[in-house]
């Protein structure tokens, strides 16, 4: 089992302060590989990612797109064509922003795979982290700065229902999508299951994107930190989305993936292993410079956007949302 290749896919543009320690962490837990496709970087996001391919860390596309394009879209095309992809166990798509925090045995991907026992695929469903109310933007691990979330055993909305999912790449599947797998037409003795080792719903075969209502999050959960600060957000909506690419991350974006309900810290404990890997790859100078190149960029950008006409005013509109204070007070006590 530790011999399996396991590969994230994923697109990137301008997430450059965010991937070190994204990287870093999936290493810890037993993630091999990361194919990303990179499109229109201003901040090295994708000179790191080569210097990360040059280290055999990490596998570099690039993402040529037509006027209108998803670019998760096209990337999760390509990826059924793409050798280092085809050469993987199992595949899972991901975005920077989002980590997966393994709740059983020592939070490796070995221990996963044991609890849910051999399956095809498993599904995990978010789990949102808000700003905690934090308005700047710090250098540093996002997974130390931001605590507070959405609740466990509920969505505040059907966006915080969220899933994505790792798929083994057989002839079960068709091909990796954003949030799912394409199933084939006729897959033989299919095993699906959930993040508790659940068998998913017939209806999932097809369609579906989020998680059903009696979804496990026993073995795992998806911690994402969509926002992040409030300053880090005003970047994040000048980019674009990956997806939905005529949407706007606006107000309504952020107050539906903001969510400061309850306090979490679970994951800190899997951190120090996360931190040795960090280490390793900050200690490239190479990648140390291009790194700190691409957090002085985001600095700069913010300062920008803050002084574009219309941005302040939103940037204030947003700092005040803060969705989960109503909650907060009624659970005080509990």
């Amino acid at each position: 089992m530790t011999d399996l290749n396991y590969t994230i896919v994923t697109t990137m543009k301008n997430e450059g302060p965010f991937i070190l320690e994204w990287i870093a962490y999936h290493r810890s837990i037993g993630f091999t590989d990361f194919t990303v496709f990179t499109n229109n970087c201003d901040d090295g996001t994708d000179k790191m990612i080569l210097r990360l391919e040059e280290l055999g860390v990490a596998t570099h596309v690039v993402n040529k797109l037509k006027p209108g394009q998803s670019p998760q879209r096209k990337a999760l095309r390509r990826t059924q064509w793409h050798d280092k992809t085809q050469e993987a166990d199992w595949l899972m798509c991901a975005d920077v922003d989002e980590f997966l925090m393994i709740r059983t045995g020592d939070g490796h991907l070995t221990d996963l795979m044991t609890a849910v026992g051999d399956v095809d695929a498993i599904s995990f469903c978010w789990k949102l982290f808000g700003h905690g109310q934090i308005e700047e933007f710090e250098p540093g691990f996002v997974t130390e700065q931001f605590l507070w979330s959405a609740p466990e055993d509920s969505y505040p909305n059907q966006r915080a229902s969220g899933m994505k999912t790792m798929m083994r790449n057989n002839e079960k599947f068709v091909r990796l999508k954003i949030h799912r797998p394409l199933v084939a037409d006729d897959p033989k003795d299919l095993k699906w299951v959930d993040a508790g080792g659940q068998p998913m719903p017939e209806q999932y075969i097809r369609s579906k994107w989020s998680a059903h209502r009696k979804f496990s999050h026993k073995y795992a959960r998806l911690h994402h930190y969509a926002v992040r600060s409030v300053d880090s957000f005003l970047v994040k909506r000048d980019r674009g989305r990956t997806n939905h690419v005529n949407g706007d991350q606006g107000v309504d974006y952020w107050q539906s993936m903001n969510a400061n309900y309850e306090y979490d810290d679970s994951i800190l404990a899997r951190l120090p292993a996360a931190r040795e890997e960090y280490d390793r790859l900050i200690g490239d100078p190479i990648l140390s410079e291009l790194h700190q190149t691409a957090c002085d960029w985001h600095i700069a950008k913010i300062k920008e956007l803050k002084a574009r006409d219309g941005w302040p005013a939103f940037r204030e509109q947003i700092a005040a949302i803060d969705q989960g204070a109503a909650w907060r007070e009624t659970h005080a006590d509990d």
